[in-house]
């Protein structure tokens, strides 16, 4: 039984294109060395000594960097294509993160990450035009899951790693450490995958599902888009308010944060890519598999309410991370799918602007909540919206079922 199960395992990374695997070996390089994000609310707050409030308009400014870097990334890849994209943010990004050691002011800072984030940022919609191009339109949602893996695979090693640097030689040198991962892998890149202009396999199977010609007529679409940026919104809590809340009311050091994020990128390394080919293998829908996603992120937070043990935050780190394998793999197929040909780009570029978005409010929201009134209080508006979300998605299921019955009547 045991050996029948490995099989199974091992049998859901067969039949990825070269391209594939080497875009998942340089994501791993790149989020490996990804050190600075889990810890950089407390940089700001321990070492540079800023306000919570400051932090968390550093972080917005972090978002909107990534809102115009997700925007730009799109549009570029469609007029000059996703290789040349690729190149430029990561190399880019790598000396931004050099530079950004030398900036202690406030006003530096948010400068600074506005600008880095719009580069770096320009990756991922490429990125995903990149997956459209070489992978087989049925391998594209395990094709995402195995970069999603190497995603946490290297967040896994990442933080706890992150925790130890700051622990010898403090936070600085996290940004070394991150620029030069940035480099690395995109020279890996530049050096094994040749560039390609357009996929060479056509889709048979998904030929265009929406009837709207235009995004944003897609009604459907946009209610998607609306819990996804909900998703992302209480997602990026592991980020910004909750490595804070670990110190001061757990007293937690770096490496232990560390360590709980770890926890997660193990478990999302085993579990994600069973969970996918199960649900594409029965054939669940996909907007459910979102929605629960949503429903199971509110849960985690009000799971904080429960202050006073430690092993509140081990739970809270397994239900989000559940919540985290149902929402996020899937929501990249589900706008996927939404994509007339053709438009894939647009609606991709859209989609990932959407957690852009989620960058600006989720410090925005979290750090004026802990400053002005609680931790506690932050815990249950964010579990309130998780399930504002979860109403969402259950909306967007019966757009979509109400949509396939006109289609299929006509």
């Amino acid at each position: 039984m045991l050996q029948t199960a490995l099989q199974r395992y091992i049998n859901n990374f067969k039949g990825f294109s070269r391209e594939i695997w080497i875009l998942t070996i340089i994501t791993f390089i790149n989020r490996a060395g990804t050190m600075v994000l889990p810890f950089l609310s407390k940089y700001l707050n321990e070492d540079l000594h800023f306000s919570y409030s400051q932090v968390g308009w550093i972080m917005v400014c972090f978002g909107a960097g990534s809102l115009l870097g997700s925007w730009l990334g799109g549009k570029l890849t469609d007029k000059i294509g996703f290789y040349r994209i690729m190149i430029f943010s990561l190399l880019f990004s790598g000396l931004g993160m050099f530079t950004l050691v030398f900036i202690k002011s406030f006003a530096g800072l948010c400068i600074g990450m506005f600008i880095l984030m719009s580069i770096a940022d320009m990756f991922r919609p490429a990125m995903f035009v990149s997956l459209g191009a070489y992978a087989k339109p049925e391998n594209r949602t395990r094709a995402l899951t195995l970069v999603r893996l190497a995603i946490n695979l290297g967040f896994a090693a990442g933080p706890a790693m992150g925790g130890l640097i700051i622990m010898g030689i403090g936070y600085e040198g996290l940004f070394w450490v991150d620029g030069t991962s940035c480099i690395v892998a995109i020279l890996v890149f530049w050096l094994l995958v040749k560039e390609k202009k357009k996929s060479k396999f056509q889709d048979k199977e998904h030929p265009g599902e929406v009837l709207t010609t235009s995004v944003f007529k897609d009604k459907p679409f946009w209610f998607f888009l609306s819990m996804c940026l909900i998703t992302g919104i209480l997602f990026f809590q592991l980020f910004n308010t909750i490595p804070l809340y670990h110190k001061k009311q757990f007293s937690l050091t770096e490496f232990q944060t560390g360590l709980l994020l770890t926890m997660n990128g193990i478990m999302i390394f085993f579990l994600e890519m069973p969970i996918v080919s199960y649900v594409e293998r029965k054939n669940i829908n996909k907007i459910k598999v979102v929605t629960l996603g949503c429903f199971l992120m509110a849960i985690s937070f009000f799971l904080l309410l429960v202050s006073g043990f430690t092993s509140v935050l081990v739970m809270m780190m397994i239900v989000m991370t559940f919540a985290e394998m149902f929402a996020f793999p899937f929501s990249n197929s589900v706008a996927l799918s939404r994509a007339p040909k053709g438009h894939e780009g647009r609606y991709m570029a859209i989609y990932t602007m959407s957690f852009s978005l989620a960058h600006i409010f989720s410090p925005m929201i979290g750090m004026e909540m802990i400053d002005k009134f609680s931790f506690s209080s932050n815990w249950i508006l964010m579990g309130s919206i998780g399930l504002i979300g979860t109403i969402l998605g259950i909306t967007t299921y019966q757009l979509v079922q109400k949509e396939r019955l006109k289609k299929h009547l006509s």
